[in-house]
């Protein structure tokens, strides 16, 4: 029997429907056992399922990542960006985008995130009670990774943020039709808005990210705020969803936080790695076919739509050792949480980099900080993968000089 007349049995929730949303990974293993490229009769998309179905979709020519976009349930038109075309307009697209999110850019930024980190934690260890993970850390330690990136005053932050929350409704692929018309006018102010800073960073010649990536004559206007749209709408909810998504699985399990706490920046990041390879808040990219492939899983045909899952991809056994457990020290770690081939995500950098100077900082600094575990409740969205309630004890603040990574010097 091929995969394509195979069926989800019916005790495993579909992974898309309500109750496959909490806890997709019982109905993803059953597909990568079973049918890893799999016909999905709910939504007649193929879904791939396994480590090498998914590199090989990722890094082939023949699955396109600009029709896979226009294959979402919304109508509306994207702005033209790395994720919107295919070679040869995104090669060129992307190499400019190196110079906003790039390992260069990264490092230009790395000392102002690393102040920011431990401004944001001093704040918040100011604050009584409890607090939710993304609202109350991931949402401002994304705004304020972006406010430098981006060149931000202290008093711009606030409309930032909320047009960032607003057009983050554009990660959804199936928003309804009011959902996605709000975010079409979300993403108009935040061009306009993104427009107006770069021409203020032009005129007084302040030196950022954002300035450099503006000043690029490669590009065309339009061109250079897609690129700044979606490093907004790709980066600014994922890297503050990356927070609660790993503390939820850190704070239950005291030795990989105790690992964690004593981490220097290398080891950090080698956590932050796993973490993402566990739970990354975006869980599956879509593509479609050009022409009839064959994967190692299986055929799939011409104008075929695909959703690499990738989050089913990296818990692959084939691959990963103990591939539902937290191994912090995970090495190698292939996971595909950024995806893979041309269109390997662009702020993998920001990300790794922001993570490793947080989680250890903030369980240094809050020895005491433990979840409510039992209050935590997954967002019923397909993507972003993220907890909408994720409440924290953050308890006792030790002082800034005991709560210091003094093992290693940051680097990009």
């Amino acid at each position: 029997m091929s995969s394509a007349t195979l069926r989800l049995p019916g005790h495993l929730a579909h992974p898309f429907s309500p109750t496959g949303r909490v806890d997709p990974h019982p109905a993803y293993r059953w597909l990568r056992t079973y049918a890893p490229v799999y016909q999905d009769p709910a939504t007649r998309m193929w879904l791939l399922t396994s480590h090498a179905d998914c590199s090989a979709a990722l890094r082939s020519d023949a699955f396109s990542a600009a029709q896979g976009q226009q294959g979402r349930a919304r109508d509306d038109a994207l702005p033209p960006s790395m994720l919107t075309t295919d070679a040869p307009d995104h090669h060129r697209l992307r190499a400019p985008g190196g110079l906003l999110l790039g390992p260069e850019a990264i490092r230009s930024v790395a000392d102002g995130i690393g102040r920011e980190v431990d401004a944001l934690l001093e704040r918040t260890g100011g604050r009584p009670g409890e607090l939710d993970a993304a609202t109350g850390i991931g949402e401002p330690l994304a705004t304020a990774v972006y406010a430098r990136l981006f060149g931000l005053e202290d008093a711009e932050r606030p409309r930032f943020e909320e047009l960032a929350r607003a057009v983050s409704v554009n990660l959804d692929p199936m928003a309804g039709p009011a959902t996605a018309a709000a975010g079409r006018a979300a993403m108009g102010e935040l061009s306009r808005y993104l427009d107006a800073v770069a021409r203020r960073h032009a005129e007084t010649g302040f030196d950022c990210p954002l300035s450099r990536l503006a000043a690029d004559d490669r590009l065309t206007r339009p061109e250079m705020l897609g690129i700044l749209g979606l490093a907004v709408v790709g980066g600014w909810q994922p890297l503050a969803e990356t927070v609660g998504n790993a503390l939820y699985w850190l704070l239950p399990r005291p030795a990989a936080v105790e690992y964690l706490r004593r981490a220097g920046d290398r080891a950090a990041r080698t956590a932050v790695d796993e973490l993402l390879r566990l739970e990354a808040p975006i869980p599956f990219t879509a593509r479609v076919t050009t022409r009839e492939v064959e994967l190692p899983g299986g055929r799939v045909p011409a104008g075929a739509r695909v959703l690499a899952v990738l989050a089913a991809a990296n818990r692959d056994p084939a691959v990963f050792e103990r591939p539902d457990e937290l191994l912090l020290d995970r090495s190698p770690n292939p996971h595909l949480a950024f995806g893979g081939g041309p269109h390997f995500c662009l702020a993998a950098v920001l990300v790794r980099q922001t993570g490793a100077l947080l989680l250890p900082r903030l369980l240094r600094r809050f020895p005491g900080v433990a979840a409510h575990q039992d209050r935590a409740r997954w967002d019923d969205r397909v993507l972003p993968r993220r907890l909408a309630e994720y409440p924290l004890e953050l308890g006792p603040h030790r002082p800034d000089a005991l709560a210091r990574n003094t093992h290693d010097d940051m680097e990009a």
